[in-house]
């Protein structure tokens, strides 16, 4: 039998230093405005060199820890979702794992692009619901400058780096928490947004990297179409499946890649603007932080509070679709 599970800690880190639109119109042919009337963004966090997923991660997990209540020692297991792990192996759960000191914990990175956060937060759910632990930590990061090339006006103006973690404990029967959650790939979406050198299929070589296929490649049109019909569809999907419609939930929380995308998902979902939050003017695109950023936003705002229904929602590279239903629990 499940069992219910709640949020009981929420953490997110960014690095201090910023890049703004003016800075990006000294690097490539672009302008503030125009940034600004395509995606909404004003500025993004960028790491310093050397600066690693697990190093904004870990700030971000000790806030969501204390948060919860509880020492690392007590969580059994660790998901971090990010594009822009530490190393290809070992994974970035087991250098989290170590630096945090949760020695009763074991995990594993997951990679579903954009989407990692949800479905860090949906793996995390099934472990403390199906009774394997107690309390889990979902992590969502990435260092997105690392593999961003900066010579290519229609990537690096989009993505930043950031950070966001929550704790999953067991709750009671009356607490408020995660209700439901849906999952999808489309495969066929997997040349659209993608980085094409640095694995299996085509290792690093010398005309690799001069050739810069080590940076994200992305066909604009086809992720924001992909995007704004699958945020609606997805959606829909899970509200439907628990009786519910648009009308009856607090927030609706987006992946936040692009202004456009997040209106016109809202507007044919018929959410107000006072019920969606939109943060990405600060932060860009930071892939599988996005999502922990934003609520973050929203609770500090007053507009997230513990009992309310929230809808999450986000698409990525794959293409990768997710989707949680909730009442936020802290």
């Amino acid at each position: 039998m499940m069992r219910p599970v709640k949020v009981s800690g929420l953490g997110t880190f960014v690095p201090p230093r910023t890049l703004t639109n003016e800075q990006l119109e000294q690097m490539v042919e672009t302008s503030s405005d125009w940034i600004m009337q395509r995606t909404g963004i004003r500025e993004r966090h960028i790491a310093d060199k050397g600066v690693a997923t697990s190093d904004i991660a870990y700030p971000a997990a000790l806030a969501a820890i204390a948060e919860a209540g509880i020492t690392p020692a007590h969580l059994g297991f660790i998901v971090v979702g990010t594009t822009t792990p530490d190393t290809i192996f070992p994974s970035t759960a087991c250098v989290l794992q170590a630096r945090l000191g949760a020695a009763n914990a074991w995990g594993f990175d997951l990679g579903a692009a954009c989407s990692g956060f949800l479905y860090s937060l949906s793996t995390a759910y099934t472990m403390v619901a199906t009774g394997a632990c107690d309390h889990a930590l979902a992590v969502g990061a990435d260092v997105m400058s690392s593999i961003i090339d900066y010579t290519d006006r229609t990537t690096c103006i989009l993505f930043g780096d950031g950070a966001g973690a929550v704790v999953l404990s067991a709750a009671g029967p009356a607490e408020p928490g995660i209700i439901d959650f849906w999952n999808e790939i489309d495969g066929t979406g997997g040349p659209s947004l993608c980085m094409p050198a640095g694995g299996s299929r085509m290792p690093a070589s010398h005309e690799t990297v001069d050739k810069r296929l080590h940076f994200v490649k992305q066909d604009g049109t086809a992720v924001f179409k992909f995007a704004v019909r699958k945020t609606e569809e997805i959606s829909r999907r899970l509200l439907e499946r628990n009786g519910l419609t648009s009308r009856d939930l607090d927030l609706f929380v987006s992946h936040q890649a692009n202004r456009r995308i997040i209106e016109a998902a809202t507007e044919r979902l018929e959410l107000e603007p006072s019920r969606v939050i939109i943060n990405l003017e600060r932060f860009g695109n930071t892939t599988a932080g996005t999502i922990p950023l934003a609520l973050n936003d929203a609770r500090a705002e007053g507009r997230l509070k513990k009992g309310n229904l929230v809808l999450l929602t986000s698409v990525g590279a794959g293409f990768t679709v997710g989707s949680v239903l909730l009442r936020w629990g802290c």
